[in-house]
């Protein structure tokens, strides 16, 4: 068994995140043997699983920049995962170094780190919740001290909601979190799809299922992804492959073409 000083004692290390996992396919080293072994049999179904993730992780600095671009200074990133390249106070605040953004995610490893991470930034902040008890982050002291819910919040969900199955009704969850934020504000989400290559992302799923993971993948299609904007005003070219969400060059899209439509990504305004 692997032990490291950065590992928190209540981290059960003979059970995979798909936090660390990610991790691992972005090329981070905050991960386990057991976080490795699930994405080696997830690289085995999905050969370029690694550029689905390359992708998502573009998309996510385009919409940092969009909304910025749009008046936005403020940002809330839920299921915000272990800190790697481009994060999102990063992109943000090299824009404009006035920004400030809230983390937050239910991994351990993620929060330890994205602590020492922001240890010296009194404009970023990190908060170790769930996202599915919204006022345990949105009425958390330290959301409140650095989001004015007055101005307009950039709110990030990506890759989070198909970790929610259907009954856990992630749509109503989702109105309660539109709800919260004022007008002018922008909502992202990214959300895994088979609309486009049903088998491989079926047999993802049961290798997820039969990993012990506490996350279990819940794939929906474009329509069911979409509710979750609500009534929010969906910004041009509106819920597509994300690779294919305002490109700006080579390094957005995926050379294997399947992998720039397994994930759906779109932005929203609230009006």
């Amino acid at each position: 068994m692997e032990q490291r000083e950065w590992i928190p004692r209540s981290v059960d290390i003979s059970v995979p995140s798909m936090a660390r996992t990610y991790d691992f396919l972005l090329g981070g080293a905050h991960n386990f043997a057991v976080d490795r072994e699930l994405a080696a049999h997830v690289q085995r179904v999905m050969p370029d699983a690694r550029s689905a993730a390359r992708v998502n992780r573009a998309f996510l600095g385009r919409v940092v920049r969009f909304m910025i671009g749009r008046g936005v200074r403020q940002f809330l990133d839920i299921g915000s995962g272990i800190p790697t390249v481009a994060n999102v106070h990063e992109v943000a605040q090299g824009e404009d170094p006035r920004c400030r953004v809230v983390y937050v995610d239910k991994d351990p490893v993620a929060v330890a780190h994205s602590e020492l991470m922001l240890a010296d930034n009194d404009r970023a902040t990190v908060v170790h919740a769930d996202m599915r008890d919204p006022e345990s982050i949105l009425d958390d002291p330290r959301t409140r001290a650095l989001l004015d819910f007055d101005q307009p919040i950039g709110l990030l969900l990506l890759m989070m909601l198909h970790w929610l199955p259907d009954e856990a009704d992630p749509w109503r969850l989702m109105a309660r979190y539109r709800d919260a934020l004022p007008p002018g504000s922008h909502l992202a989400i990214t959300h895994v799809t088979a609309d486009h290559q049903e088998r491989p992302l079926a047999e993802v799923t049961d290798l997820i299922k039969r990993s012990r993971s506490v996350d279990q993948l819940t794939e929906r299609p474009h329509d069911r992804v979409l509710a979750l904007f609500g009534d929010f005003e969906l910004v041009e070219p509106g819920l597509v492959g994300c690779a294919q969400w305002r490109p700006t060059g080579p390094g957005d899209i995926s050379d294997a073409p399947e992998m720039n439509m397994v994930i759906y990504g779109g932005v929203a305004r609230k009006p």
